[in-house]
Formats: structure tokens, sequence, C-alpha cells
């Protein structure tokens, strides 16, 4: 039998669904322990205290965010002694969970976590302390993700963030950097910057479509601002490549700025004026569904 460690976001913890599944699962005479972190120390005593208990599993249950915090807290273990990851979706946007076709539904997403298949993936590292599972954003996208209103997001789903952004122009502010990559080189105003490993933020915007956890790279999206309007309208719109997107792959990328920008790492804020990105190749062993799409 399987064990493993929940680590719920606090918000959830009434979650009468998550209580029915869990008890069904102990039924089944696997053994599941439930952590809510208080202070962000808290994460990574549970899991030091998971690996002494030999449990298998550490299950982040919660959002892109909650994701973030127990991969992160994973790393700061040696590689023979992490236990595999699973992942709850219990976030409002759960865009990760939603490019692994992870089920939303908590009892199938549970039994996934507690008993399917581990396979390893990559993280990205950045600045050499921090890492992230699914996207890097900066600039406009980093705003408006953060500023939308709930509403506009329930009535509208993902297109809320471009129809948002367009009618606030205080947020239409850019960002001077250079990037740096394999091969690449550019300098400029850019609007939005992303970094993905995984496909998607901002609650299902296709930033890097082609983006895989485990091939060893990162995928890179720049929008120069003089282009942001009709390179968003026509992300928004239809499926096909256009010119506006500055695409490229890259193992690693450098992001320098003469000021201050905000980078958003799976909805963990990172500021400074030089970012480095690099791949972690097979970091984690993660419980992900047989059709995941973000798999070689």
């Amino acid at each position: 039998m399987q064990s493993a460690m929940i680590i719920l976001n606090g918000k959830q913890s009434a979650n009468p669904e998550l209580r029915k599944a869990i008890n069904h699962i102990r039924k089944d005479g696997h053994t599941i322990l439930v952590r809510i972190p208080w202070e962000p120390q808290d994460t990574y005593e549970f899991i030091k205290d998971a690996i002494a208990q030999r449990i298998g599993t550490i299950i982040a249950a919660g959002g892109d965010g909650t994701i973030n915090a127990v991969s992160t807290a994973l790393m700061k273990f040696p590689t023979d002694t992490r236990p595999a990851m699973g992942i709850l979706p219990m976030g409002t946007a759960n865009d990760f969970a939603n490019s692994a076709n992870i089920p939303l539904d908590i009892e199938q997403a549970l039994a996934l976590a507690v008993k399917g298949k581990s396979t390893k993936i990559d993280l990205a590292q950045v600045n050499d302390h921090y890492y992230f599972m699914n996207m890097a954003t900066g600039g406009f996208g980093t705003r408006i993700t953060t500023e939308t209103p709930e509403a506009l997001k329930s009535a509208l789903g993902g297109a809320a963030y471009v129809i948002n952004g367009l009618l606030r122009p205080d947020t239409l502010k850019t960002d001077i950097c250079k990037i740096e990559a394999e091969n690449f080189n550019w300098e400029g105003e850019t609007l939005v910057v992303a970094i993905g490993n995984g496909r998607q933020a901002g609650g299902g915007q296709q930033l890097t479509p082609d983006a895989l956890i485990n091939d060893g790279i990162l995928n890179l999206l720049i929008v120069p601002s003089r282009d942001v309007i009709p390179a968003f309208l026509s992300n928004l719109f239809s499926s096909d490549k256009n010119e506006h997107l500055i695409q490229k792959t890259s193992s690693w990328i450098k992001i320098s700025s003469p000021h201050d920008m905000v980078l958003n790492l799976d909805g963990e804020p990172l500021s400074g004026d030089t970012f480095t990105f690099k791949v972690v190749p097979n970091a984690l062993q993660c419980r992900l569904p047989p059709q995941c799409s973000l798999l070689l």
C-alpha cells in the first residue's frame, strides 16, 4: 500500500469533497497524512518529517503557488531521498494541472497522486536559488494576472486577462531589458516576457504552447511593447503563430534590465534587475496521467 503526505492550502482545509476522498483512499489501506503550512518554512519541515517516516509521495493540494512551494522545498533535499510528487488541483486557475491533463475531480486526482506512475520531470531554476515547475511571466502578464477581478474571470475565462489589460492603460507599462539565450540576443521594450517549462498561465493563456516538462529546454516568449495589442488579439482569436511574437527555445535564458523588474514564478513574485534561468533535468519524480500532454 502507498503512503502520502498532503500539503494543503489552508483555504481548502474544510473542503468536504477532499475529506470524502481521503476517507475513501484510507479505507483502501493507504496511509494519508495531511499538513497545513502556516509559515513558509513549514513546508520544508513537513517534507523532512515525511522523509524520516519513509512517506512515498508528497502531494501539493492547492493552486500553482502551492505546487511551486512544494516542488521548491523538495529541491532542498538530496536527489536520492526526495519522495515523488503528486498534484491535487484545488486552486483558481490550476494552469499546470490543466496542461498536464490531471483530473480536476478531487477523488480521481487523489487516486492518481497516490497510486499513479511517477515520471521524471524538469524544473526551471532562477538565480541559483528559486525554482518553478510551470511558468515565469514578466511585465504586462504579471500585472494583469494579479489584478483582474474575479467576476470578470468567472464571466470570460482566460480572455478576461487580455480584455482587462486593454481596458487598463495604467497597466501598459514597458520593461526595458536585454534577453539572451542560445544563439539569440534581443534588446528593447517589452510588455510580456514568459519563460515556460509548462505551457499556460493566467487562467488558460497558452503562452508557450509547445513546451514539454521532460525535454531539457525552456520555451521563451517575448511580445515587444509596440506589438502587444495585435499580438494578444491574434493569440486570443487564432491558434496560428504570428509575426508579432518572438518565440525561442534554450536550455538557459538571461534577462537583464537597467531597472527592477518583477517576475511571477508560478504565483510567487521575484524582483531584481538580472534573472538567469536554467533547466534542472530530471529534477523530480511526479505522478502524472498516462495521457499527459506535457511529456515527450
